[in-house]
């Protein structure tokens, strides 16, 4: 599935790549400089509707056109219940949106307004939602006891829920073997809200903004504790499973609330 792009003088053909990594894996890429112009062909058509939902992104300052003769069809890949597999067109628009916005991308809220539409006229993969709903069962259980969540702690004060699980994670390295985003976001004291943001599609442009905040500060917390331990890492800006987007500039900031 192809969207054909236009894009700035001084944009090559590796921050193409890097950019639309976050919509989903690239097969090809058929990049004409003379003509500031390319061709991207993604090996899913939910991945080039994504790319659409960017026209009029900003990269290398200047806003991309990103166009398509086809209508890409929305296929959400969850016949499957093989969770270990997901990839970047199983997660909610809003959330890629987020990630954008965590590597220091810039897009208009009116993107962030489609990203949301898109959500809520196609729904969150169901594949994406198990994944989500499995890791709330999960820590929950872990960290609070058997049949809790972390997503349902209402009325228990939720500072005492991350506490227990911090310390269950101290003892056994529960998020050393989960090891993702997610496991981490969900078990903090913004878990709910996190879950939430992921789970549901009644979502706000501030929440977008919130959620590239905690992406970006996560990974921000890791770059600077791999750096205390010494060890060289590169730390991805996607927060998505098996994804291979690139590695986040440690000097971006997170995204500044206006």
């Amino acid at each position: 599935m192809a969207s054909p792009t236009t894009y700035a003088v001084q944009t090559t053909e590796q921050n193409l790549v890097d950019f639309f990594t976050f919509c989903g894996k690239i097969s090809s890429v058929k990049y004409d400089d003379a003509e500031h112009s390319a061709i991207v062909h993604f090996e899913k058509p939910q991945a080039a509707k994504t790319a659409l939902m960017l026209n009029g992104g900003t990269l290398d300052g200047a806003h991309l056109s990103v166009t398509s003769e086809t209508t890409h069809p929305d296929h959400d890949g969850s016949a499957d219940n093989d969770h270990e597999h997901l990839d970047q067109t199983d997660k909610p628009r809003a959330g890629i949106a987020a990630e954008y916005l965590a590597r220091g991308y810039k897009l208009s809220d009116h993107i962030l307004e489609r990203a949301i539409a898109l959500d809520n006229e196609k729904g969150i993969s169901q594949k994406f939602l198990a994944y989500i709903q499995s890791m709330d069962t999960t820590l929950g259980e872990k960290a609070l006891g058997k049949d809790k969540t972390i997503s349902g702690k209402v009325q228990e004060a939720l500072g005492q829920a991350t506490a227990q699980a911090r310390s269950l994670d101290e003892v056994k390295g529960v998020s050393k073997s989960a090891g993702d985003y997610y496991s981490k976001a969900l078990a903090s004291p913004l878990g709910q809200s996190v879950f939430s943001f992921y789970t549901t599609t009644s979502k706000q442009i501030l929440d977008i903004h919130e959620e590239a905040r905690r992406i970006a500060d996560t990974h921000k917390a890791a770059a600077a504790h791999a750096a205390a331990a010494g060890e060289k890492r590169e730390t991805p800006a996607s927060t998505a499973v098996g994804s291979s987007a690139p590695p986040l500039d440690p000097a971006v900031d997170a995204p500044k609330l206006q």
